[in-house]
């Protein structure tokens, strides 16, 4: 209202001094003596002349009639906001000093350093890896042993079943010389008893051979325990790094004999893995952090959906799929608002619930490109053609009618003289909010001004007979020069 009355109060004013003596030109300035004949009467026009000087000083803008299928066009309000997936954050994943390497707002790509953990717990999970590891030589040295003593064992068992056979075969001879009443009883029991030790020590050899195997085997499985645990030391330190394994492990310099990387690493620096822009930085430099604690998060900018609000009384024509534009908020041509011819496509996916307050549904569109104007928050329009086989009709902005008291106005842009307006009562038909049919006075590619028809029509409320002009500084005048 305060503006409007603003407006009202100016272009009375404007009109007051164009109706002063001093005139609106040079020839007005000249008053023609009381003898002088009468000027002719202008032929009465509804034509407004705007040079310009005019249209730049006004605002105006045009827009062009065209076809819309105005009754089977939803609309829903919405915002832009960031897609699931845009958003990553960064967190300590130890707890430790953060040093901070980037700035909010900064272009980051993948590779940049983000911040730097100086962390006391990542020297226990270096300890931890070395004492796996040293673990795991020193088996592996323990199971190494094991080959030449099996082997040794082996051989001697060898050679005691050797003499067994040998002492077998003695008793057997001298037992037969016995029998046949020869040989000597001395003889035949030291045999005998040779034997018997020689059984003995093979049967000791077997049970340290057993004993071994078992010492085998139980070095095996630790073994292999131990190798478990440096594996997944070194695995849960990659992930802490967020680098490969292979990395980890790989020399930390073109040296010879140069330590793995784990070991040489003394901070640990995190880096994006996407690109994007720094959207918040949730610590201070040099502050200590607990484990998890955010601080970085990196956004992409170009993954953004929109987010409007459908009436669930709509739900008879809503449909996923359908092929739905995004447009800006204000319709207008000028100025420092969003282009009404600036919009967006995009295929309309329908919420998986509703608001039983509201009586609304969700819908959601991810746009096929991003204009320069979406922003997550940014306001704007759902427009919902539900059937692209009607047929459309002839329509112009709603913001392009003006009313004077009961009557909608309309300026056309004359066809023959692209420097005046014509003013129309215009005869309009349904609208979905935003256009409005013409169902007479206007033909396909007809223009009618859209920005500075409220001012016009204040001009020439109640004079449109009397045909008019503005000057270039934007004050308006009934008739010719």
């Amino acid at each position: 209202m305060n503006q409007f009355a603003h407006l009202t109060a100016t272009t009375t004013a404007l009109l007051i001094l164009c109706l002063l003596p001093a005139g609106c030109s040079e020839d007005q300035a000249n008053v023609e003596a009381p003898n002088s004949h009468k000027a002719a009467t202008p032929t009465p026009t509804n034509r407004i002349a705007i040079p310009p000087a005019v249209r730049s000083n006004l605002g105006i803008t045009f827009a062009p009639a065209e076809r819309r299928r105005i009754e089977d066009t939803l609309r829903a309000p919405g915002t832009f906001e960031y897609q699931p997936t845009a958003t990553r954050e960064y967190r300590t994943m130890l707890p430790g000093r953060v040093d901070i390497l980037v700035n909010q707002f900064d272009r980051v790509e993948p590779g940049t350093p983000l911040y730097r953990l100086n962390s006391p717990d990542w020297r226990d999970i270096q300890r931890t890896i070395a004492e796996s590891e040293s673990t795991v030589k020193q088996l592996q040295a323990t199971l190494n042993t094991f080959g030449p003593l099996l082997a040794a064992h082996q051989r001697h068992e060898q050679s005691l079943h050797e003499s067994i056979a040998v002492w077998e075969a003695r008793v057997e001879k001298l037992n037969a010389l016995r029998e046949a009443g020869g040989g000597r009883m001395s003889e035949f029991t030291t045999a005998q008893s040779s034997l018997a030790t020689a059984q003995a020590e093979l049967a000791n050899m077997q049970e340290k051979d057993a004993e071994l195997t078992g010492s085998h085997t139980q070095s095996l499985a630790a073994m292999n325990a131990a190798q478990i645990n440096l594996d997944l030391s070194i695995d849960s330190a990659a992930a802490l790094l967020d680098i490969d394994r292979a990395t980890l492990l790989a020399p930390s310099s073109s040296i010879a004999d140069a330590p793995p990387l784990w070991r040489t690493i003394t901070s640990i620096e995190i880096a994006a893995r996407n690109s994007g822009v720094v959207e918040s930085v949730d610590l201070t430099n040099g502050a200590w952090a607990d484990a998890r604690v955010n601080v970085v998060t990196i956004v992409q900018p170009d993954q953004l959906r929109f987010h409007a609000s459908g009436l669930q009384s709509d739900l008879g024509v809503l449909r996923d799929g359908l092929r739905v534009n995004i447009v800006p908020p204000t319709p207008t041509a000028g100025g420092t608002a969003v282009p009404m011819q600036e919009i967006m496509r995009g295929t309309l996916a329908l919420g998986l619930t509703g608001d039983s307050e509201k009586r609304t549904v969700d819908l959601y569109v991810t746009p096929e490109s991003i204009a320069a104007w979406a922003r997550p928050g940014v306001t704007a329009q759902l427009e919902i053609v539900t059937d692209d086989t009607s047929t459309p009709e002839l329509a112009i902005p709603l913001a392009a009618v003006q009313r004077d008291g009961l009557l909608p106005i309309i300026f056309r842009r004359a066809p023959d003289n692209p420097n005046e307006a014509i003013r129309m009562e215009a005869d309009l038909g349904i609208d979905d909010g935003r256009w409005v049919a013409v169902l007479s006075g206007l033909r396909d590619g007809d223009e009618v001004i859209l920005d500075g028809g409220f001012q016009l029509m204040l001009a020439s409320s109640g004079s449109i007979q009397k045909g008019g002009h503005f000057h270039s500084d934007g004050t308006f005048h009934d008739g010719e020069h």
